[in-house]
Parts: C-alpha cells; structure tokens; sequence
C-alpha cells in the first residue's frame, strides 16, 4: 500500500490494515482479531506483538492481531452484519475510542430486531477527555490556564462583530473551528453531543431535539466551521503547515480533539495511528487543551468481547487473558508515557501544564445519553452542519478510458459514484459540475451545470454525469482546471459557507498549455483565510500523480483522498461528507 497521511484511505480502500505482524498465523496457536479505533491502533498493535511472544492460554500459544478501522466504520459494519470482503477480517473484540458508539451499536440493532453483539459490561483499557484545542497565544488571550472556556464562550466569540479584536487581537480575524465528522470520528461525536449538552444546561432529552433555541445554539457552532474532515489529521497537517509559514494563528482557532492528540501534535507527531509523509519538529507555536467547565465527555476506549457465530469458549479466553494483561499495572504505564489516561481516568506525569495539558481537568465527566438520543443528534448533523459551496470537477481524459478487469471504464465507475454522491448532499449546499481534459482549439475544462442550489438541479447534474465520457486524445489538464475553477468560486465567496473545489483525477497534468505547477501552487497558498476556497483532491487508481495531488491539498489548505477504482464510490461519498 502506497503510504498516504489521511485514515480515510483505510476506509476508501476497503482494506482495513492489519498492524504489526503476518496475516499467515501459526495455527497451532489460539488466535484472536482486536478491531481498534484510529488512535490507540499503532501501540495496541506493539503490546499484541510483544503479548504473542510469550503468553499462553490453556498452554498454547497465542496470536492477537490488531486491526484498525474507524469507530464510526467499524459500527455500521457491525450494525449491518459483518462482510469480511468488504469490512474486512472479522474481528472477535471491538475497542473503538469511546462507549458512546457501542450504544449507537445497541440502538441500531434494536431497530433492526437483531440480538445484540455486546456484553453487559465494557471495561475500559484507557481514557482520554474531549477538550478544545488552541494555539497557545489564543488561548492566554481567554485566561488560560486558569480559565477555561467552553462551546457558549465559541459561539460568542463566532457571532462577535470585532472576532478577535474583542481580545485585543483584530490581526487574528474571526473565530474560525475545527470539527471532524460526527458520523465516523468520536471527536466529532462528542463534539456534537457537547453542544446539546451546554445548549440546555443538562444531559439531552429527545424533546430537546426539537426545540428551535437548541437548534440554533448547535446550528450556530457549526457556522464558525471551517471545514469538516474524517480525522484531525487533516487540521493538524494544515495547522503545522501555517506554522511554518509563521502563519499558525491564521488558520484554525480550536480544534474539538482528545487530549492526547494535543500532546502528539505538540511533539510534532499529526496522529500516531497513520504514517505522516513529511514528520517535523515540534511546532513553534504549541497547541494546549481547554476543558469545557460544565463537563466533556470523555473517549474511554471500551473493550467488547463480542458474541457473534464466530466466537469460541477459546476465543474468550484468550480475550480475558489480553484484557488482564491491558490493564497491568506495566502496560497501563506504556499507555500513560503516550499521554492517555489509565483505565480509571487518572492522568500520568505527562498530563501537564508544560505539555498544554492540565492534570486537574476535566472538572466533570459528562455522561453519553440515551442510545436512541444520540442516534437523534448525530442524524441531526446533516440538517444542522454548515453548507457548502462546491465544484466538483471530474477528469475526462483519454486514459479515463481504461478498461478494468470488471469490463467497466475507470470513468464507468466515477460516473455511478458521482451519481449516487450527488444525492448526498443537502438540498441547500450549492454544486457545480466540471469536466476536463486537453481539447483542440478550446479551453480544457468545461463548465456542465453552474452553481447552484444542489436540490433545484439535481436533474440537471446527474444528466450531466451520465454524459461524461473520455476524450479522445485528451490530456489530463489538472493544473488549468484546479486555477479556474478556485477563481470561479473565489469571485463570489460565500462567508457563510464552506468554499470548495472537489478535483477527481486518474492521472497527472499532460496539459501543454500549463505546466507551471510551482505557480500553482504558490496562487493557492496565496489566498486570504478570509477569502479562501480550499481544494479536495482525489488520485483515483495507480497512474494518479499523489504528490502533486496532496501538494495542491496542503496548499489550499484542503484534504488529499486515495481511491482504488473498488472503491471510488466510499471515497466520494467521504469528501461530500467533509464539507
């Protein structure tokens, strides 16, 4: 697998990765599947290898392998029935970050009339609060360390007229946060929780779903977004460019992650569950976590022995035997040398003020609701998130062409992909659709539906998106058509929307008309914060330029995708998801 920064890839790929060891086991030995949430994912991995050496259970050997796949991928996965050929491994425990996904694991399987897979009881192996993450200057600017804020204080300051000059920092501009995706990443989840929570000042009720001043308060927090994402990576890698640039107040104001994602960023780390292409020093400007001061939930990365047909009385054992061996008094100490808490919530030497983190907070742990309430607020999110403004610019070009092993063109499948993308989106978000690809005696892209309403014209792009076809001769024109289409947006910024360029390529720029890519790219990140209009870039297949793709990413501050032409339709459906 090609190395790639973003866990969607995982995702995309619909190949979960298998870390630290053979898929080939020794069948002598009792063997058990560990399915982990992102962050942990690396260091379980580590513990397992070094547990295999060693351990036995009924006097055989043994051979946990961890697998990583996201919490939010991992519980519909479950909650639909497992396919190990599209899910992957089928896995004997679930550690995802944080119970509130085994509770939205029980209510949809409920629904479904379908017994539930989870034991009474999820011991915890290691915890880690939800805290809003500032550049360090900001954050001193609101009282830290000895005043915490918490998402009314981010509201205020989002529908403050001065932003920041209300501070003393005008330079600083308008609030501007980070959000991941509730439907996949717990920090999304929890963020999203956090706000119904301090919207009505207790733990929500159904009714509360419905109350217009409750809605406003979250609709009101997603504004101040400036885009959504799978994981924090994404802010994270976008954070540390601008600090090199001396540039890192510029970007983000607070970014909802777990704590221990601040001590990883500070060391120079973006996550320590995915490979990180460009590793640096640690940044000059650090982050530090502020604590909600009427309670955060709290990720607490539970442990599920699963019952599904697959399950033996071996099998449980051995699981109890990892379990023990996880909540040991040594491993609990490898864990808090990376900054998690252990499994009773107690911080380590490095939950301190020096590392941005304050060993005193959180002053409450807030407690997830009802599983039927939290399916109701993460549903709410694609009613309440913030609306976006989009291109989606698709490549024509001869080499789209290609046929695959299924009989299918590469461009046959981006067609049934884009179709059933487009439908995705709110009948509000505003989309456009591009083509392009080299033409004699013309511009080499191609405008197919303007702008508009995504729910006035949805007939309209998908009648477009059926007609796309290879051009013959045609050349990738990725350059010229990623120019033109941020100048069409960026000549009528929306302020209340999130701006964005989707650009889906096979290859890399043949265009002989443009082939400055250093201009490009310095156009890119030339563009004013306030005034920005970020890139989304997809490498579909093998003869994608991956470089160049994630280098026009990072330059507009946007995300950079990886897709096999199997799984081109998750990816797409990710990007619409991100905005």
């Amino acid at each position: 697998m090609r190395k790639a920064w973003r866990a969607s890839t995982l995702t995309a790929l619909f190949a979960v990765l298998v870390l630290g060891g053979l898929l080939a086991f020794d069948r002598t030995c009792l063997e058990l599947t560990v399915l982990s949430s992102n962050e942990k994912s690396a260091m379980l991995a580590q513990l397992a290898n070094e547990w295999n050496r060693g351990a036995t259970v009924d006097g055989r050997c043994v051979q946990v392998r961890v697998v990583r796949k996201p919490s939010g991928d991992a519980e519909r996965a479950l909650a639909r029935g497992w396919d190990e050929s599209a899910d992957g491994p089928r896995p004997d425990v679930w550690t995802p970050a944080a119970s509130s996904w085994t509770l939205l694991l029980r209510q949809h399987l409920a629904a479904r009339n379908v017994p539930d897979v989870l034991p009474p009881r999820l011991p915890s192996v290691i915890q880690s609060p939800l805290v809003i993450a500032m550049p360090k200057p900001m954050a001193q600017a609101l009282g830290w360390p000895d005043r915490s804020i918490g998402w009314s204080d981010l509201l205020a300051l989002s529908r403050e007229p001065q932003g920041w000059g209300r501070h003393g920092h005008p330079e600083w501009g308008a609030l501007r946060l980070g959000k991941t995706n509730p439907t996949v990443s717990t920090s999304g989840l929890h963020a999203l929780i956090a706000a119904y929570f301090e919207a009505t000042g207790r733990l929500p009720a159904e009714t509360d779903l419905s109350d217009p001043k409750v809605a406003d308060f979250v609709r009101g927090l997603e504004s101040s977004v400036v885009h959504y994402s799978e994981t924090v990576a994404t802010f994270f890698l976008n954070l540390r460019e601008a600090d090199r640039r001396g540039s890192a107040l510029s970007y983000v104001s607070a970014i909802a992650v777990e704590e221990k994602e601040v001590w990883d960023y500070n060391r120079g780390v973006i996550s320590s569950d995915v490979a990180d292409p460009t590793p640096g020093l640690p940044p000059r400007v650090p982050l530090v976590a502020m604590y909600p001061p009427l309670g955060t939930l709290v990720a607490d990365h539970p442990y599920a022995v699963l019952d599904v047909p697959w399950m033996t009385e071996e099998k449980r054992r051995v699981a109890a035997a990892f379990l023990r061996f996880l909540e040991s008094a040594p491993t609990q100490e490898r864990f808090a040398s990376a900054a998690f808490r252990d499994h009773l919530g107690q911080p380590g030497a490095e939950i301190s003020e020096a590392n941005g983190l304050l060993a005193r907070e959180p002053s409450l742990a807030l407690r997830p609701p009802a599983p039927r309430v939290i399916d109701r607020i993460q549903r709410s999110w694609s009613d309440l998130r913030k609306r976006a403004r989009v291109i989606i610019a698709i490549d024509e070009s001869e080499a789209m062409g290609e046929r695959l092993p299924s009989g299918e063109t590469k461009l046959e499948l981006v067609r049934r992909a884009a179709l059933e993308a487009v439908g995705q989106l709110a009948g509000d978000d505003e989309v456009g659709l591009w083509s392009f690809a080299t033409r004699a005696g013309t511009a080499p892209y191609r405008e197919l539906v303007a702008v508009g309403r995504a729910g006035a014209q949805l007939g309209p792009l998908r009648g477009a998106i059926e007609q796309l076809s290879p051009v013959p001769g045609g050349r990738t024109a990725l350059y010229a058509t990623t120019r033109a289409a941020v100048r069409t947006l960026g000549s009528s910024i929306d302020p209340t929307r999130v701006n964005a360029v989707v650009v889906l390529t096979g290859g890399r720029n043949e265009d002989p008309g443009d082939q400055d890519r250093t201009a490009l790219l310095d156009f890119l990140q030339s563009q004013r914060e306030d005034s920005l209009v970020r890139v989304f870039t997809i490498g579909y297949g093998d003869k994608a330029d991956e470089e160049t793709l994630r280098l026009i990413a990072r330059a507009s501050r946007g995300a950079w995708y990886e897709a096999t032409p199997g799984a081109i339709a998750s990816v797409l459906r990710l990007v619409i998801s991100d905005f």
